[in-house]
């Protein structure tokens, strides 16, 4: 039997904020799945006030006890539900974690040292001990941190191994050295191990520690070694390569699922795509815009920040649209900037854009259904969901060649006995003129509507589910 701990900071459908939250709530399913009889599956998180009712209602009390943190000494109680054959750990802790939101608080490092402390000391509670503890990005640093600091010679804990993934590199939990014993319940001891450019780094900490350092895809992997990319910890990085590796994100074939989906107006399926013609038509009538099949719909489902390329959406925007005849859905929240450069573009061109400034996961789902063409053109994407999740439904993406859309899209071209290849279109250089050249190599399949349908095909049969990358960490855990 081998045992294994998912530890992170979210988890869907519970509590989620991003691409983080559908790793942890749909990759230990698939690996459970891989061999039902021999895994034992267990994933942890904070007990959030996001966690809705009907969760609480099927869950169970495990444990209560106290974890000291620092000088401090809190409450810790310990729920557990079961969801597809894999056991779910829920830390309760109020002052903590009842905050309205799962993330930004002034307390942030000392909200995620109590979770971390009290995953490691739940486990005689609970009767498990893990084989193998997966950790996720800095929220959950501490739990490797520890369990190779205070846990080491523990009788129990001695013999755990760990795995750390690095889901986006750009956040990595940094923190004055004066608050190493106060806040975090660490000694002098362990300034070396967690000191990095002049400050205590909680991911620098971690990566040190565990015995595997993952990333969300192998390109990624090999970029995180650049200083173009690491965010300073270039160097570190490189000194440890010989235990990185990435391993490309899957996603939840049943929730993002066109077949199925009760989220959207028609469903349909690569062998029969009449129904994305009803979900475009019921987009448009929604969103107020023109009804016309004739015309494709580009969409954008986004933070709207700078790493996005969303600076690049806006130096080609208004071109974009003056000079072709498309429709524009924008979905996503960001920095002020980049609302209202598409909120300005939708007064511009009422019949052709629409800027819809918040986040809504169902709209989501029918944007992505009703959309033609999707576009990502991001600066950096250590992996990226959305990629995939437009190909299952069917819209085709216009990506950049970096991370993990490097990965799993590559560029559309057809040999000469007709056969199509890639999966989408791509750009290498991070330049607005060839974000531009892509859209319009893409328009000019649509103008081919058997070249399109052919295309759309291909991208929907594309395969993005856990099963692949389930087997890769199937055998990263085997090899510890």
């Amino acid at each position: 039997m081998k045992k294994i701990l998912y530890v992170g900071s979210e988890c869907m459908p519970f509590g989620a904020t991003g691409g983080l939250g559908d790793v942890m709530g749909s990759l230990p399913a698939a690996y459970k799945a891989q061999n039902p009889e021999e895994n034992d599956v267990r994933v942890v998180m904070p007990l959030y006030d996001a966690v809705g009712e009907d969760w609480r209602k099927q869950m169970k009390l495990e444990a209560v006890f106290t974890v000291w943190l620092g000088w401090r000494e809190q409450y810790c109680g310990v729920f557990s539900l079961i969801k597809d054959d894999v056991i779910y750990y829920f830390i309760d802790n109020e002052f903590y974690f009842r905050r309205g939101k799962l993330y930004g608080e002034y307390d942030d490092g000392e909200r995620f040292a109590f979770f971390s402390q009290a995953v490691l000391e739940m486990f005689p509670y609970i009767g498990f001990y893990p084989d193998v503890l997966h950790a996720n990005d800095w929220q959950s640093a501490l739990s490797v941190i520890y369990l190779n600091t205070r846990f080491k010679n523990v009788w129990g804990y001695d013999k755990i191994k760990t795995v750390f993934t690095i889901h986006n590199i750009e956040y990595q939990g940094k923190y004055d050295m004066y608050i190493l014993g106060d806040v975090f319940g660490l000694d002098a001891s362990n300034v070396s191990l967690l000191e990095w450019q002049g400050c205590m780094n909680l991911m620098k900490g971690a990566i040190e520690c565990a015995d595997k350092v993952t990333t969300v895809s192998p390109r990624y992997a090999e970029e995180i070694q650049t200083a173009e990319y690491a965010h300073g910890l270039q160097d570190l990085l490189r000194g440890v390569s010989f235990k990185v590796c990435g391993i490309l994100n899957g996603i939840d074939y049943n929730f993002y699922n066109p077949e199925t989906d009760p989220d959207i107006e028609k469903n349909f399926t690569a062998r029969a795509l009449s129904g994305k013609k009803a979900d475009k038509k019921a987009l448009q009538e929604e969103l107020g815009l023109p009804v016309r099949d004739e015309v494709p719909v580009f969409s954008i489902i986004s933070r709207l920040v700078a790493h996005k390329g969303t600076d690049l959406l806006k130096e080609i925007g208004y071109r974009l649209m003056a000079g072709n005849d498309i429709q524009l859905v924008v979905l996503g929240t960001g920095e002020h900037d980049y609302e209202e450069f598409f909120r300005t573009l939708e007064k511009e061109y009422p019949d052709k854009v629409r800027a819809l400034i918040k986040y809504d996961r169902k709209l989501s789902k029918r944007i992505y259904a009703a959309s033609d063409f999707f576009i990502m053109p991001s600066k950096s994407e250590p992996c990226g969901l959305s990629q995939m999740i437009c190909s299952r439904y069917g819209a085709v993406p216009i990506t950049r060649e970096t991370g993990g859309l490097y990965d799993s899209i590559k560029g559309y071209w057809v040999d000469e006995n007709g056969n199509v290849n890639g999966n989408g279109f791509t750009f290498a250089n991070y330049s607005a003129i060839e974000l531009y050249d892509r859209i319009q190599a893409a328009l000019n399949v649509w103008a081919d509507k058997e070249a399109m349908k052919k295309l759309c095909k291909k991208v929907m049969k594309t395969d993005f589910s856990w099963g692949s990358s389930a087997e890769q960490y199937a055998a990263l855990y085997n090899s510890l």
